[in-house]
């Protein structure tokens, strides 16, 4: 295609929002519930980073914003290196804080606090360990990536760097969405990421969990 062709194609798209979770993390792996523990990530969560960099690089993202959370913040290193975008941290894309669930393991989760569990999988309001509420989560994550994509030009791309429940509730805002039907967006793997697009009408989901591979959900959002 034309340089020409390729200009056309974007100013025609209208802008996307890629949310993209951070790489994997210790906890991830033995499913303890991290919220906004700030936990590091692995080895191989730095090469998931890597390589999903690559990919999202080549979609020409004008701007990119983080949580400042290290694991989403180092995650968005590895994109901001390769396209010399400077990375905005927002404590407003940190994942949700679950009180006295963090740290424990799904299982301990499960066993200790199973009715809570239970009905925040039925979609009911829970504050998970005496935390937040999704919808609260939602207050505070979606004005911070809508401020940021009125900043795009109209054909523009931002990349949001944040944790898999955090993205699942402002993508369910960002759609219009009732708070009970979050759930059925499911999760995100490590590295993967969602791609909305605006519409006539608002904002569309384009593209859910995407990556190189399909790959198990592993954290806080399962």
């Amino acid at each position: 295609m034309s340089a020409t062709g390729e200009v056309s194609d974007r100013r025609d798209r209208g802008r996307r929002i890629i949310l993209w979770r951070h790489g994997q993390t210790s906890w991830n792996v033995e499913r303890r519930f991290q919220g906004t523990t700030d936990v590091e990530l692995t080895e191989t969560g730095l090469g998931q980073a890597r390589r999903a960099a690559r990919l999202l690089a080549s979609l020409g993202p004008d701007a990119i914003v983080s949580s400042d959370l290290q694991r989403a913040a180092k995650t968005a290193a590895e994109l901001a290196a390769l396209t010399d975008l400077d990375i905005v941290r927002e404590e407003g894309l940190r994942e949700t804080y679950a009180g006295v669930w963090q740290g424990l393991t799904h299982e301990e989760i499960i066993a200790r606090y199973g009715e809570q569990y239970a009905a925040w999988k039925r979609g009911e309001a829970v504050r998970r360990g005496g935390g937040e509420l999704e919808t609260e989560v939602a207050d505070r994550a979606a004005p911070v990536v809508l401020r940021h994509a009125e900043k795009l030009p109209e054909d523009g791309t931002l990349v949001v760097v944040s944790h898999g429940g955090t993205i699942r509730t402002t993508i369910g805002r960002l759609l219009g969405l009732e708070a009970q039907h979050w759930e059925s967006l499911g999760g995100l793997s490590n590295c993967c990421w969602s791609v909305l697009g605006e519409g006539a009408r608002g904002w569309r989901l384009l593209e859910h969990n995407a990556g190189t591979l399909p790959e198990p959900v592993l954290g806080d959002d399962d």
